[in-house]
């Protein structure tokens, strides 16, 4: 019964935030008809492919009760290591730069994983300090130096700009990293059990659920995904920094909050995410189409985050108290 409550709360608010974007999707169109052509739509799930892709690390983490503020740093360094090397070898395949860059910030994933899970470091500390390790990293590894579009090879730079099917490569990816996670969340044991321990964890420890080995799992999930993403990012913007994606952490989490997953741990699902990462998607894309200044548009996306969490938080207390009063009965 609880169940169904939850199950029954999700979609009510993902009914909501689809409803509440097909509003701003209209408003939007009738300041500005270029909104909503093929092409800006395009343009739009573009831009926030490598968002989601995080998005999906980021929502096991919070699920576990953990966050990881590392990930800009982690997209700065797998980048930037793929970068130098693609620079010093252009023939180098697409697929081995994604490859490596991937396993480079699983590194990182598995470093912060054993901090957490082994040595029991607060998930904030542990990232906060990482963060800043491999943000100095990046730094080292190119002795301060960028690596821009001419040293990198058309075929690496395809990663982002080619196109599969006639879809941009970045979309194809992201929606591949989705129905991935969608079976791995909803079709395994190890999926269903990271959400035990989200939601109980004391209880999933009695249970026997190995509740340091998934912790370890899912920040190794998140940094391999970053990995990913610095591959992307720089491929896509054909230019390797080290202060790339500076804060980009907070534009995730922000994401997962808007489409419901719980800081609290146990709730999320890749239905909201996906809502929750297209209307952030919508907001960056749209706001500037209506000439919306720069210095509001980031006051706008943080009230609608805040006006998410508020409606989250009203939507289960009811969902609560209607449960109470089921029981009284």
């Amino acid at each position: 019964m609880a169940k169904r409550n939850i199950v029954l709360t999700e979609n009510l608010r993902e009914l909501g935030l689809l409803i509440f974007m097909v509003v701003i999707a209209v408003a939007i169109q009738l300041r500005n008809p270029a909104f909503l052509r093929l092409s800006n739509l395009n343009s739009l799930l573009t831009n926030t492919a490598i968002l989601g892709i995080l998005a999906v690390g980021m929502m096991l983490v919070l699920v576990t009760r953990g966050i990881d503020l590392s990930i800009g740093s982690t997209i700065a360094f797998s980048g930037m290591v793929t970068a130098l090397t693609v620079a010093g070898n252009p023939g180098l395949p697409p697929i081995a730069a994604i490859a490596l860059g991937t396993l480079v910030g699983m590194a990182v994933g598995m470093v912060i994983g054993v901090l957490v899970a082994r040595f029991d470091v607060l998930p904030i500390i542990a990232t906060l300090g990482m963060m800043n390790v491999v943000r100095g990293l990046t730094y080292v590894v190119s002795g301060g130096r960028w690596v821009s579009s001419y040293q990198m090879s058309n075929s690496f730079k395809g990663i982002a700009t080619g196109r599969t099917l006639g879809i941009n490569n970045l979309i194809v990816i992201a929606i591949a990293v989705y129905l991935v996670a969608a079976w791995f969340i909803n079709h395994t044991r190890t999926g269903r059990q990271i959400y035990a321990v989200g939601s109980n964890p004391e209880a999933a420890g009695i249970s026997g659920i190995p509740r340091r080995r998934l912790i370890f799992l899912v920040y190794s999930i998140m940094g391999g995904l970053a990995g990913l993403a610095g591959v992307l990012w720089v491929a896509k913007f054909a230019s390797a920094q080290g202060d790339t994606a500076v804060a980009y952490e907070l534009q995730v989490i922000a994401a997962c909050i808007l489409g419901g997953v719980s800081i609290t741990g146990g709730v999320g699902r890749l239905t909201g995410l996906l809502l929750g990462t297209i209307m952030f998607g919508i907001l960056a894309n749209a706001l500037p189409l209506i000439n919306v200044s720069p210095f509001w548009q980031m006051a706008i996306q943080g009230v609608v985050v805040l006006a998410a969490v508020l409606t989250n938080v009203m939507v289960r207390r009811n969902s609560e108290r209607n449960a109470l009063r089921r029981r009284a009965i």
